[in-house]
């Protein structure tokens, strides 16, 4: 439970006429993080193009995958497809594809451009339809001039009367301030008809071109037109859909075939070689061991030498975190964090239990947690991913939670009379010091258990100077504690005398501890030859800022657990303020159903947002004063070799 999943090193050397066989069995095994042992460089080693190969099947996986995307065709999910097809059968298949696709798309973008190009037409004479109005340009009549625009409201009766009576102004319902007019005029009238438009403000609407063509007739002819592109429309979008239908079973097919060549290309990168032998070196989770062993025996009939050994202790070993369903969601709260070195402690069961604690002080609403308890269980049984099946599992427990120290705090959806059946009190009243104190309780419990923590993890590492003199190891321990111990025992050390030697025993040692630390650490280093450029000036520098950082981050740390204590006071302020304003619209009219949707309205706020902040002030609180103790989170995670091609993995 405390560890990750052990790790087996496996080494095994086949002939290379199995060795396809051997990585298609192991894609599919999917228990193996293929890697390249360090005495690999060794070997000679045999081009087979492998760069080559991964480059021209990952620009085919990106033509099928557009193929696929504009026929809008789904993943294969779970069906059977037909055998695989070849390299070069596929190259040859799709590119007819291809073709086909895009003579429809071109078509039907075609269309669309015509569709769009009628639309702004008809747009330009929509206003002038019923009026007749000839579209043969300007410059078609010898004796007339005509125009036609909008003007602004406030200057229409200007316009019309400094228009003589050789001008015909036709005018049409204003729209947005502004009248569309009709102006006509001889030649000879021209320049004073636009000279008193363009004083009131003339914006000239510029109509298309269509020589013997009316605004009438424009708009029939051109609604006719957008009439059948639709319907050529429709039909391509038919003719689409049946190439989807015809070319969904041989690009699953394609789709699948890349994906596994891809998937044995990659992996062959791995591989030591030499003419005629291959070397698979890789990670495998202890109770997979046999398998592969057995798996590799089977396709090489024997031809195979396979070993299986324990890591090294200084080998970087994949970590691999096997949580159940209920630890899962803070297995994942942990890994955005970092993912554990393979030789740390694995703390998923005490992040989960710290967290839940830590969101239930702070959101202490049994109404509301049982609202956030109903929601998890319905992602729980209703939800369609794991993603969502994991939300409701910590929905679920971050509710509960919230429903025991609702219990405790008597709050209920924050009504008055469930305050008198509490365990304890509402947070804003009684002693709000003792809720401080409680908060701060927590975290010393917290810090204190990361410190335990880091000291066992410095042990496993084998790092006996961190492990004592850390700042976080043994000499911590004495300093946290000892520093505790004569804050709350205070007058038993003075009074026996005890306080100057309890100061040199929990400040003075642990102080002299972490400034001893980087030296030793120096000297050990320069025993062995390493790191030559650390100047022992450079380690008494950064033991002293180490030392005083020690102290005052011990401080710091234990302060921060404050705040559980200070929004759960903040969570029941909100509840307050709801319910003085369900009291001020009382008076309103309707006063009775105005001041229940107050208070469900500050209920639904509450969940929200003070369900937000406890969620984000928890997982805060874990990172920085819980992890920063003993979590390094620069492990690896195991990542096996698959072949998702042969597994139908669906496309995102």
């Amino acid at each position: 439970m405390f560890r990750a999943t052990p790790m087996m090193r496996v080494r095994a050397v086949i002939l290379e006429r199995d060795e396809r066989a051997a990585l298609e069995n192991l894609g599919n095994l999917g228990a193996v993080q293929l890697t390249r042992a360090q005495h690999e460089v060794e070997l000679p080693r045999t081009d087979h193009g492998v760069d080559q190969r991964i480059l021209r099947y990952d620009r085919l996986r990106l033509r099928i995958e557009e193929v696929l995307r504009l026929l809008e065709i789904p993943p294969a999910g779970g069906v059977e497809l037909p055998e695989a097809m070849t390299i070069d059968e596929i190259e040859m298949r799709l590119q007819t594809m291809e073709g086909d696709l895009t003579e429809l798309l071109d078509l039907r973008r075609a269309y669309r451009q015509r569709q769009r190009e009628l639309a702004v037409l008809c747009q330009q004479v929509e206003g002038y339809r019923d009026l007749d109005i000839p579209l043969d340009g300007t410059d078609h009549y010898s004796f007339l001039h005509f125009v036609t625009g909008t003007i602004p409201a406030e200057h229409f009766e200007d316009v019309r009367t400094q228009l003589g009576r050789d001008t015909a102004l036709v005018t049409l319902p204003a729209e947005k301030g502004r009248y569309p007019i009709i102006a006509m005029t001889t030649r000879g009238q021209s320049g004073a008809l636009d000279e008193v438009l363009q004083r009131a403000g003339f914006q000239k609407d510029v109509l298309p071109v269509q020589e013997g063509a009316t605004a009438d007739s424009l708009c029939s002819e051109k609604e006719k037109e957008q009439a059948r592109l639709d319907s050529e429309l429709s039909l391509t979008g038919v003719r689409i859909r049946q190439l989807a239908e015809e070319f969904s079973p041989e690009l699953n097919r394609m789709e699948a075939t890349i994906l596994t060549e891809l998937g044995i290309a990659r992996a062959q990168q791995s591989l030591g070689r030499t003419d005629a032998a291959v070397l698979i070196s890789g990670w495998v989770p202890g109770h997979k061991s046999a398998d592969v062993t057995r798996v590799l025996k089977e396709v090489t009939s024997g031809r195979c030498v396979v070993e299986t050994l324990e890591p090294g202790k200084t080998e970087d070993v994949p970590t691999l975190l096997d949580h159940s369903r209920l630890m899962r969601p803070f297995g994942m709260l942990m890994s955005s964090y970092g993912v554990p070195n393979y030789r740390e402690f694995e703390p998923t069961l005490f992040v989960a239990i710290s967290y839940i604690l830590m969101f239930g002080i702070m959101f202490g609403d049994a109404g509301q947690g049982a609202v956030l308890a109903g929601f998890g269980i319905t992602a729980l049984l209703k939800g369609k991913t794991e993603k969502v099946r994991d939300a409701g599992v910590l929905l679920t427990a971050c509710g509960s939670s919230s429903v025991i120290f609702g219990v405790i705090y008597g709050s209920v959806f924050g009504l008055e009379y469930f305050k008198h059946y509490a365990l304890w009190h509402d947070p804003l009243e009684g002693d709000p010091m003792g809720l401080m104190y409680g908060a701060i309780a927590v975290g010393i419990s917290m810090i204190s258990l990361g410190l335990i923590l880091n000291v066992i993890n410095r042990f496993r590492r084998g790092d006996v100077i961190g492990g004592f003199f850390d700042k976080f190891g043994l000499a911590g321990i004495l300093f946290y504690w000892g520093v505790l111990a004569m804050i709350v025992f205070t007058k038993f050390f003075e009074t026996r005398g005890l306080m100057t030697a309890a100061m040199i025993a929990f400040l003075g040692v642990p102080i002299v501890a972490w400034i001893l630390k980087e030296p030793l650490e120096y000297f050990l280093r320069h025993s062995h030859g390493d790191d030559a450029e650390h100047t022992f000036a450079n380690a008494i520098t950064e033991s002293f800022v180490g030392a005083f950082e020690g102290c005052l981050s011990y401080l710091a740390n234990t302060i921060s657990f404050v705040r559980l204590g200070a929004y759960a006071m903040s969570h029941a302020a909100l509840l307050v303020a709801a319910f003085m304003l369900a009291e001020q619209v009382k008076h309103l009219a309707g006063g009775s159903l105005w001041n229940i949707i107050v208070i469900i309205l500050g209920n639904i706020v509450a969940i929200v947002l003070e369900g937000i902040i406890a969620s984000v002030q928890a997982a805060r609180l874990e990172y920085y004063e819980f992890f920063g103790k003993f979590f390094s989170g620069n492990g690896q995670a195991f990542e096996p070799f698959r072949l998702t091609g042969n597994s139908r993995l669906k496309r995102s």
